[in-house]
C-alpha cells in the first residue's frame, strides 16, 4: 500500500478520539464553503467526511482525514480531494464492505462506504490486511 505525505495537503485532521470526527467534519465544511461550493455540496462533502472519519475511529483506532483544493490552470473546475488514511487492520472483505446494507456492527445501517461513493464525484479505495486503508474521494465545484 502506498504512503501518503501529509504535507501535500491543505488540511490535516488526526482522528484518534470520537470528538475528532466532529472536528474533521466542521473543518472540512468551513474550508469547502470558503472554496465556493454550494450548500448542497458542502453538506454532501461534510457527510462523506463524517462517514470516513467514523470508519477510521471505529475500525482502525486512528488515522487522518486530509483535504487538498484542486484547480485547473485556467482557474476553472475547482474541486476538492479528500483522503481518509489509516494504518489499521485493513478491510477483510472489501467487496462486501462496498455493498449497500453490509455492516460489521449492530449499531450501523451499513451506509458508510457505499454512501460515501454516492455522495462524491469520484471514489477509490486501497486496503491491505495488516497495513491499513486509503480512501480517496473528490468533488468538483459546480458552475453557478
Amino acid at each position: 500500500m502506498r504512503d501518503i505525505n501529509i504535507e501535500n495537503y491543505d488540511l490535516s485532521v488526526k482522528i484518534k478520539e470520537e470528538n475528532d470526527i466532529v472536528i474533521a467534519r466542521q473543518m472540512v465544511k468551513n474550508m469547502v464553503r470558503k472554496m465556493g461550493f454550494t450548500l448542497s455540496d458542502v453538506t454532501k462533502i461534510s457527510t462523506a467526511v463524517s462517514e470516513l472519519a467514523r470508519n477510521i475511529y471505529r475500525y482502525a483506532g486512528e488515522g487522518y482525514i486530509l483535504l487538498r483544493g484542486k484547480q485547473e490552470k485556467d482557474g476553472k473546475n475547482v474541486g476538492v480531494e479528500i483522503v481518509a488514511y489509516d494504518r489499521g487492520p485493513g478491510i477483510e472483505d472489501l467487496d462486501s464492505a462496498l455493498r449497500d446494507g453490509y455492516t460489521t456492527t449492530r449499531n450501523s445501517f451499513g451506509l458508510g462506504l457505499p454512501g460515501v461513493r454516492r455522495l462524491m464525484d469520484s471514489f477509490s479505495i486501497e486496503s491491505e490486511r495488516g497495513s491499513g486503508t486509503i480512501v480517496i474521494v473528490s468533488k468538483k465545484r459546480r458552475a453557478f
